[in-house]
Parts: structure tokens; C-alpha cells; sequence
């Protein structure tokens, strides 16, 4: 008897067996070892990119807003007549320092110190009328409308004094603050009109640093802000926000920024260009090195960023600033790990394999 073919014929009834009764195991085994395969050859034809890692956890971040400015004078007014005639007063020449009460320019009274004089008669008179009138309706022999009358031309009166002593004031213009005169006073013998000019005054101590920021900046500000300055003469001054507009410029779409800085000696002078440096608030971010910035598909400034496991996936970021250690980003989790050699050899999705810097190091 011969077993060879007691042996095929045995082999070939299982075969069919397994390909009619037992057909989805066979093709499911057969899938599995094709994929696994297949797997195998994927990773034998493209092995894992080797990447150089950081860790880095999120630090607080000073940042600094640089705005392009200039000097402007804490007060500035000019000094105008409000009534008519000639000027009486010497000049006062520009530059000159005044105090707050100090005559600048002062007119001729003219009639007018008659006219006082009138008034106040006119006044005495009023008065006498109404304690008269007043005693003979005590004793029933006056109306109370003569009573009336009398206490009306004493106001009356009364209103005329206090107009003609009004008119006197305003012959002589005084100072309404410290400062220096921008102009010379009026010179002597000028005719003057009302809202004529007397003299220009501006007050330089303290001083006033002006700034416009931009929307992206103006978050970053808050008064009492601790702020400096580069003047265009190369003298560092020192100061605090003092004003921050709450509405844009409708044409610039920019806000003022006043920072207030002392002046003492006056060296500071009205419009001179500044470069202004102000603290801002910190914020969050990463010193990472600059080459390990990239753009993804779409454009976008960012990180590829690493897990424990070598799976790349990316971040888009902010830069805060820019340091000779590397730059700040911000917009980051607080915790990450991030490609910093070899982002450019890899994608999304991808897993590498990873050295982090600090074993490196070691």
C-alpha cells in the first residue's frame, strides 16, 4: 500500500475544508501576516527621523512697549485781553520765568475808574432811599410798593459797582501758573482789543512724553507703568504712565500714551523727538532658539512640538521678544517638548525618534 498518496489526498481534502467551511478565518489570518508584513517592510524602507528635543516650561516674561515720540509741555496758554486799550506795562521778554499771580501786560483804565466812581455814588444814594423808605412804611406813611422799588435801584446799583470793578480787573493779564514765556509780552503802547494776545505761557516741570500705540500694544499698558526714554540728543530720562486714551485715532487707528517725567532744569524742551520704552505687563512664554521656528502648510509661525512617545504635532506661536539666549514665544501649553533639531525632516502625524537636549548634555 502506498502512502504518499493516502497523504496528498489527505492534504488536499483539508485545504478544501478550510477554503469552503473555515474561508473568513483563513483570509482574516492571511490579512493580518500580509499587514504585519507589509508593516515590517515600511519600517525597514523608511526608519524613524532622529530629532533633537527640548523641554521647556512656561516663565513669566517682562515685556517692553517701544513707542516713537516726542516732548510736549505740561501746560501751554495763551494769554488773550478781555477788554479795550492801550498797554501802559513794559514788555516782559520770552524766556523769562514767572510765578502764578505775576502782571504781564497791563491796559490804561481810561473812564473807566470814573466810572467806578459813579457806580458807587449811585450806590450810596440807592442805599439812603432805601433805609428811608424802609422807616416811613415802618410808620405807615410809605407803600410797600415805594419799598419795593428802593430795594431795586439799591441792586441795580449794587450790579453796576460790581460791573465797573469787574472792567477794573481785567486791565491787568496776570500769570495763571509757574512757567517761562514763550513770547515777549505785549510792548508798550499797543492798542488792544478784546482777545487780543498778551503773551504765550507753557509750564516745561514737569514734562510730557508722547506716544502712540498700536492695538496690538495697547493691552500690554496700564497707567503707572514705570517708563523711560531716549531723547533725540541722546539724554535718558526716566517716568511714569500718566495717561492712556481709551478711543483710536480715527485716522491712524492708534492711542495716546502720556508719560509724565521731571524736568527741573528745563533742558527738556517743548516737541523734541523720543524714543519711549515702557514696562508692560508679563506674560507667559518659552526661551526657545530661533532656528527652531517653522511654517506649517498653511503659512503659520510655529513649533513642532514632540511627546514621550516621538509623535510630532505642531503649534502656531507668538514672539514676545527677541534675546541673544533665543526668543520668547508665547501662546504655548505650560508644559512642552520641543523639536529644536531636524523640525524640518518631518510632518505632523509623524513619530521620531527623539534625543532631548539635557541627556544629550550628560
Amino acid at each position: 500500500m502506498r502512502i504518499f498518496p493516502l497523504v496528498t489526498a489527505l492534504t488536499v481534502t483539508v485545504v478544501m475544508y478550510l477554503f469552503v467551511m473555515e474561508r473568513d478565518a483563513l483570509l482574516s489570518f492571511a490579512g493580518v501576516i500580509a499587514a504585519e508584513t507589509e508593516e515590517i517592510a515600511e519600517e525597514r524602507e523608511a526608519p524613524m527621523v532622529r530629532v533633537v528635543g527640548l523641554r521647556s516650561t512656561a516663565e513669566p516674561v517682562p515685556s517692553t512697549v517701544v513707542l516713537r515720540g516726542r516732548t510736549e509741555a505740561m501746560r501751554q496758554v495763551e494769554i488773550r485781553a478781555e477788554t479795550s486799550g492801550l498797554i501802559v506795562s513794559d514788555p516782559i521778554r520770552r524766556g523769562a520765568s514767572v510765578k502764578a499771580g505775576d502782571p504781564l501786560c497791563e491796559i490804561a483804565p481810561g473812564v473807566r475808574k470814573a466810572a467806578l466812581d459813579e457806580a458807587q455814588a449811585r450806590l450810596a444814594e440807592a442805599e439812603i432811599n432805601l433805609r428811608a423808605a424802609e422807616g416811613l412804611s415802618e410808620g405807615g406813611f410809605a407803600s410797600e410798593t415805594r419799598v419795593a422799588n428802593a430795594r431795586a435801584a439799591r441792586l441795580s446799583a449794587q450790579a453796576a459797582v460790581d460791573r465797573a470793578v469787574e472792567e477794573m480787573a481785567r486791565l491787568v493779564m496776570h500769570a495763571p501758573f509757574d512757567g517761562l514765556l514763550e513770547t515777549d509780552t505785549a510792548e508798550l503802547g499797543t492798542l488792544l482789543q478784546p482777545g487780543a494776545l498778551c503773551a504765550t505761557l507753557i509750564q516745561l516741570d514737569p514734562m510730557k512724553l508722547v506716544g502712540f500705540a498700536t492695538e496690538a500694544q495697547i493691552d500690554l499698558l496700564e497707567l503707572g507703568a514705570p517708563a523711560g526714554a531716549r531723547l533725540a540728543s541722546g539724554r535718558e530720562v526716566m517716568g511714569t504712565v500718566s495717561f492712556i486714551a481709551r478711543s483710536a485715532d480715527p485716522q491712524t487707528r492708534t492711542f495716546r500714551v502720556d508719560v509724565t517725567i521731571p524736568n527741573p532744569d528745563g533742558r527738556i524742551r517743548d516737541g523734541q523727538s523720543a524714543d519711549i520704552l515702557i514696562s508692560g505687563q508679563a506674560q507667559e512664554g518659552h526661551l526657545i532658539p530661533g532656528s527652531a521656528l517653522t511654517l506649517n502648510d498653511a503659512g503659520e509661525l510655529g513649533l513642532r512640538l514632540v511627546d514621550e512617545e516621538g509623535m510630532v504635532s505642531f503649534a502656531p506661536v507668538r514672539i514676545l521678544r527677541d534675546t541673544e539666549e533665543g526668543m520668547w514665544l508665547a501662546g504655548l501649553p505650560d508644559e512642552i517638548g520641543a523639536i529644536i533639531v531636524g523640525q524640518e525632516f518631518t510632518r505632523e502625524g509623524a513619530r521620531v525618534h527623539v534625543t532631548w537636549r539635557e541627556e544629550a548634555a550628560e
